[in-house]
């Protein structure tokens, strides 16, 4: 279970783009369950097709479910949890809400060690809380580099490691989204090695989903 803030609600947006393109890594081809906050869709859209396609996700590998209610939101994430055959989960939420309790998130952790799938809790408008969750980010929008020829650029993201579940290294991250890939990888401009992504392992080693969330 990982959770993923928008740094201001205007990156929304991209909260909700990190948070799916690290489910498409941790889901391994298995469908991915999106649950979405009303409020959320009202406040910063709701999917668009071509978007998706743009991200790298074919429509049969997603389920996208709305609610009126973060409530009924959890209990959708719980029930996808449980299935084994969801790869991952996208739980996409807006503002504060009491439902967001140290025991919802304790049981929607449970939930994924059991069922064996990836949480993740995309959050906007909201300031953290205590929960169960392995690691925390805050994530915003960055600049992306134009490909060769002046093609918009891949989707760029500045993704801060603010807590890990044991303590350990924090950090800023700017990685652009390969969609043919599927894979984050550094800008171009900059050099060096980009924390690898995989859902096995501890979001803050490998800078992508494991089995239980921030």
């Amino acid at each position: 279970m990982h959770e993923l803030y928008a740094a201001a609600p205007t990156d929304a947006v991209a909260v909700n783009a990190f948070a799916l393109a690290l489910a498409l890594r941790a889901a391994t081809g298995r469908p991915i369950v999106w649950g979405q906050h009303e409020m959320m869709a009202h406040e910063a859209g709701r999917p668009h097709g071509p978007g998706l396609h743009e991200m790298g996700l074919s429509p049969r590998e997603l389920l996208l479910v709305r609610t009126r209610d973060v409530q009924t939101l959890l209990a959708v994430g719980e029930e996808a949890l449980h299935s084994p055959a969801v790869g991952a989960v996208l739980l996409s939420a807006w503002g504060e809400a009491k439902a967001f309790s140290l025991t919802a998130s304790r049981r929607l952790a449970l939930a994924a060690e059991t069922g064996g799938a990836t949480l993740f809790l995309a959050r906007a408008g909201a300031m953290p809380c205590p929960s169960a969750a392995e690691t925390r980010w805050s994530v915003a929008s960055s600049a992306s580099e134009p490909l060769e020829g002046g093609g918009p650029g891949r989707p760029s993201f500045s993704a801060t490691l603010l807590r890990r579940r044991g303590g350990g290294a924090t950090g800023t991250w700017i990685m652009e989204w390969d969609r043919e890939q599927r894979t984050f990888r550094p800008p171009a401009p900059l050099s060096g090695g980009l924390v690898p992504l995989a859902a096995q392992r501890s979001i803050a080693a490998t800078g992508a989903a494991g089995r239980r969330a921030a």
